[in-house]
This record gives C-alpha cells, sequence and structure tokens, in this order.
C-alpha cells in the first residue's frame, strides 16, 4: 500500500518540486497540495493522508497553530518543510514541541536545483514519517510537563568525572527536552547526537536552554564537557570525545557519514568509549536506522552503562530496536524513566 502524503505549502514553486519529487517514488502517493491550513484542512478530511509536509510559514493561520490543531484532532505524522533563517530555525523548534517529527530544510541556493539535489533525502524523511506513532496532544497536559521541575538528587560531586552520551533520530527533539528538562543543575556532563539539520542544531540548544537547569549549547571546537553543561553536535559535523589528563572537550570534523549521517551517534559514542571507559552512561533514544546500536554496544564493552528507550515510548522504535538487537543496552526502560536511570547509573 502506498503512503499518501499532503502538501501544504505557500509557495506554488514548492507544491510542484515537492510533489513531483515524491512522486517519483512508487511506494509514494501525493493525494493533494494546499496552499493554505484552511483548504489543508478539508483534503486531510476527504482524503486522510498517512504524512503531511508542511510550511509553518504560511498566510491566513500560522503552521504552527495549525499543527497544534491537527494534532488534537486528527494525529498524523508532519514533516516540516522550513528556511534555514534564523526566523525559520525557531520557528520549526517551536513545531518540534507542538508534535512534528522530522524536518527538511530548504536551500539557500536557487530552490529548484537545491531540491532536486536532496530530493533522495526528502523522499527518505517522509518514509520514516510514515513509521512514526503520533498520539492527540493535551495542550493542557502539555502545559504542564513544560513546567516540569528537575529531579532532586544527592550531591553528585563525587561523579563529576562521569560523561552522559545521548543519541537520537526521528522524534528524538521531543524525547531530549523530556529528558534535558528532569536533569538537576549539577549533573554531569552531557554530550548528544540528535540527526538534524545544519542551522537548526544552534536553534535546538538554545530552546533547550531556555528550559532547562542545565546549561545547553551548540558544541563548538575545543568546548570542554564538564558537570551542568549540555553540548549538542551541530549539523554537518562529527563530534568526538577526547581527553587530556582529567579534563574531557570535544573535537568536530566533516568525516564521511556514517549510516547516511553526518553527525553520527556510532561517532560520539565509540568515541565516549574509546576515552572514558566505565565513566560513562550511554542512552540511545527514538530513531530510525541502526546509528549508534554499534556505538552503544562499544560503550558496553569498556565497562560503560547503557539504556536503550522502549518501543512503546519511541516514535520510531529503529535505533533503540537495532541496539537491544546487539545487546547493547542494559536497561529498556520507558522515556519518562530515563532521566533517573541516568542519575542513578553516575553514582
Amino acid at each position: 500500500m502506498k503512503t499518501k502524503v499532503l502538501i501544504v505549502d505557500d509557495s506554488a514553486v514548492v507544491r510542484n518540486l515537492l510533489s513531483s519529487i515524491l512522486s517519483k517514488d512508487p511506494s509514494i502517493e501525493v493525494i493533494g497540495t494546499a496552499p493554505d491550513p484552511y483548504i489543508a484542512r478539508d483534503k486531510i478530511v476527504k482524503y486522510h493522508p498517512d504524512v503531511i509536509t508542511l510550511d509553518v510559514e504560511m498566510p491566513r493561520m500560522d503552521g504552527i497553530t495549525f499543527l497544534k490543531k491537527l494534532m488534537k484532532h486528527f494525529p498524523i505524522p508532519v514533516v516540516i518543510v522550513s528556511s534555514l533563517t534564523p526566523k525559520g530555525a525557531i520557528t520549526t523548534m517551536k513545531a518540534f514541541e507542538a508534535g512534528a517529527v522530522e524536518v527538511i530544510a530548504k536551500p539557500e541556493m536557487d530552490i529548484t536545483k537545491g531540491l532536486e539535489i536532496v530530493s533522495a533525502r526528502i523522499i527518505e524523511k517522509v518514509k520514516i514519517a510514515a513509521t512514526a506513532k503520533v498520539k492527540k496532544r493535551d495542550a493542557r497536559k502539555e502545559a504542564v510537563d513544560k513546567r516540569r521541575q528537575p529531579l532532586t538528587t544527592k550531591a553528585l560531586a563525587q561523579s563529576t568525572n562521569k560523561i552522559v552520551a545521548i543519541g537520537a533520530s526521528t522524534g528524538g527533539t521531543e524525547a531530549i527536552r523530556e529528558v534535558l528538562i528532569s536533569m538537576p543543575a549539577n549533573s554531569p556532563g552531557i554530550v548528544i547526537v540528535q540527526h538534524m539539520p545544519e542551522k537548526f542544531t544552534k536553534m535546538f540548544a538554545k530552546r533547550l536552554n531556555e528550559q532547562c537547569a542545565m546549561d545547553v549549547k551548540e558544541a563548538r571546537e575545543g568546548d570542554g564537557v564538564y558537570p551542568g553543561v549540555v553540548l549538542i553536535a551541530p549539523g554537518n559535523h562529527h563530534m568526538v570525545l577526547k581527553r587530556s589528563g582529567a579534563r574531557y572537550y570535544v573535537k568536530l570534523n566533516q568525516n564521511p557519514p556514517v549510516f547516511h549521517q553526518r553527525p553520527s551517534v556510532d561517532v560520539l559514542f565509540e568515541s565516549v568509549a574509546t576515552y572514558t571507559g566505565a565513566n560513562s552512561v550511554g542512552v540511545i533514544m527514538t530513531g530510525m536506522g541502526a546509528d549508534g546500536a554499534g556505538g552503544l554496544l562499544k560503550m558496553k564493552e569498556a565497562g560503560a552503562k547503557t539504556i536503550a528507550q522502549d518501543e512503546k515510548s519511541s516514535i520510531v522504535f529503529g535505533m533503540p530496536k537495532e541496539a537491544i538487537k546487539l545487546g547493547a543496552a542494559q536497561k529498556v526502560i520507558s522515556l519518562s524513566d530515563i532521566p533517573q536511570a541516568i542519575l542513578s547509573s553516575c553514582r
């Protein structure tokens, strides 16, 4: 059965290009396009799409408002099609918080040339989104969740040499947020790879920093990994952990993608296994594919504590599943239990 896609974008050029690109794949059927959310709403009711691609910067009704209404009444996997501007990045982060599962970056270059170049990636992201589990969202519950206080914990001074490494992909932006808002300010240093296009990771880190007790930032070359600090790998760069004496720090590179990803979870996890041994905790979360599974196994073999998100709480149970199949995960637990498990593993 084909994946039915509805394209929502106020630009006729983008609608036509996306329709042309997606129609090239025999497993995808573009069941319609819409220039604004009002027309999209009617087509959703009529055609029941499996996936929606959505431009969040539109007239008549902005994409975030539409997305919130959609998740309340018709929860459907949504792929955001966003510009690479700072405003576009901010809006994309809000879209993830409202329930979107993936993002496609509109290239800065000539749009026709750019979208054709990334057509394979667009098709891949739509297919991944089609596998995502999207549930109805209660706005009141969301508001309570965002006010959640960090876990109270005993002093973690004895564990300042611990490093926590987290990897995620589809559905990971909200899963990572849920973990980090529960972490106290004195938590061990955390390094994170979230599969995300270049220029979006900086805004992702900024949004998290506004919501978390820990200091969250996009990693730069040579940044130290200290208690209370979270480093997010920048898009289009691998991030590796290094050690100099008692000091941990990160280095960035643009070596070839691993599992078609840069940054790659495997690259991070393998470096953590090499330089921290048993002084680390590895966490693999929601996402499609196998990136991170082998690296988590290397962390476990080096003596680290390892955790995988369970199927029920994962938007896409791909990366955790592959890690579990390899025997890399010592614990398989719900997303809501991961923060406490990390803190317990660091004592």
